[in-house]
């Protein structure tokens, strides 16, 4: 039974007649051969590089055939889609975007650092894929933790919830580390087969029967806004609002923000852990700030 793409008109096989159009035998490592009546690749050419009869690639380009994510994947080569083409053509196709790009190393977006370098009175860091802590400003590892001190490898969010720090520090711990859990189970959802969140999930299941007995419901949770209480050492409870902004180059990197209402004690908490963090005065042992 033939299978149609969900796009009406044919738009995907358009796509790939326009791309193949714009590219020559040389420019992909064939012959020129015999004059042509139109300019471009012919689809047996496409076929050929593809690693795919010719018939399949015809009737995929003509609407009558679902094409698979590996032959997907084989043709936003031999075609030399960019990143924005290739997502493209998954989406006409209907298959998930951007698998490979998911399984790249990641490092924060330029302006997601500009950006946390100018925020110095909010706590903010940006989240990548399986949670990992790409970016954060002084302010945030004054009151969460010192990231930089940590190895890259243990620069996640997920493992640092089940720290001793972690349970001292949120006073609603286990709230906290379930919303953490079903996070990162969404993230696995959206990042099937990478075997960095594989291992991620392998490691914290070995050390933790809490996240085994979290991560077995299957519940799952987006990343969007909430509350978190911290019991924090120096700055004493900080009731903080939490939200998540999506970064429209790198959908898999979030910037997380903490803020608190102005004349609050949570407010001045802030206020103080931003001027500790900057090297300002330091309390007393003991002594919580903004009381």
């Amino acid at each position: 039974m033939v299978t149609l793409t969900r796009n009406a008109p044919n738009e995907l096989g358009e796509f790939l007649k326009a791309r193949r159009a714009e590219l020559s035998p040389r420019s992909v490592g064939l012959p020129d051969g015999t004059p042509r009546r139109v300019p471009g690749l012919r689809r047996e050419e496409v076929a050929l590089l593809t690693a795919i009869s010719t018939d399949y690639y015809t009737r995929l380009e003509q609407g009558r055939m679902q094409a698979s994510e590996p032959v997907l994947t084989a043709l936003a080569r031999v075609l030399g889609l960019n990143e924005d083409q290739r997502d493209y053509m998954f989406e006409l196709a209907g298959k998930e975007t951007g698998r490979l790009r998911r399984h790249a190393v990641q490092t924060v977006q330029p302006q997601l650092q500009r950006l946390l370098d100018d925020l110095t009175s909010i706590p903010a860091m940006v989240l990548g894929r399986h949670m990992d802590v790409l970016a954060w400003n002084p302010l945030a590892a004054a009151m969460v933790g010192d990231f930089g001190k940590l190895p890259e490898a243990d620069r996640n969010y997920a493992k640092m919830v089940f720290t001793d720090r972690m349970r001292e520090l949120y006073a609603d711990w286990e709230s906290t580390v379930r919303i953490t859990v079903a996070q990162l189970r969404m993230d696995a959802a959206r990042n099937a087969g990478d075997p960095r969140l594989t291992a991620l999930v392998a490691e914290l299941s070995e050390l933790y029967p809490d996240f085994r007995r979290w991560w077995s419901p299957h519940d799952v949770a987006a990343r969007t806004v909430g509350t978190k209480t911290l019991n924090h050492p120096l700055a004493g409870t900080l009731v903080l609002e939490w939200d998540t902004l999506t970064c429209s180059t790198d959908p898999d990197q979030q910037l997380v923000i903490w803020t608190a209402e102005p004349g609050t004690a949570t407010y001045e908490g802030l206020r103080f852990l931003a001027s500790w963090a900057a090297g300002g005065p330091r309390p007393a042992p003991g002594r919580p700030a903004g009381r």
